[in-house]
């Protein structure tokens, strides 16, 4: 999984499936759009105005829990 966020346009896009996949995508509304691969498996979620709908206003700090990190031991 990869989380990137764009400050010059303030999207955040979380990707849940590595590398490049045929998607379509599915907006469920004007900020949030998933992005839906081969089996209808979800590939990405796109958040526009992410301050704003994340974080009132500012991002939100990630937290992992319960997660094996690549490389970490």
């Amino acid at each position: 999984m990869k989380i990137s966020y764009d400050s010059e346009v303030d999207a955040l896009y979380i990707k849940l499936v590595e590398g490049d996949i045929q998607c379509r995508t599915i907006e469920l509304n004007d900020q949030i759009a998933l992005n839906i691969g081969p089996g209808e498996v979800l590939v990405g979620i796109e958040i526009l105005d992410a301050k704003e709908m994340l974080g009132g206003g500012k991002l939100p700090s990630v937290e992992l829990e319960n997660m094996a990190l690549k490389g970490v031991a």
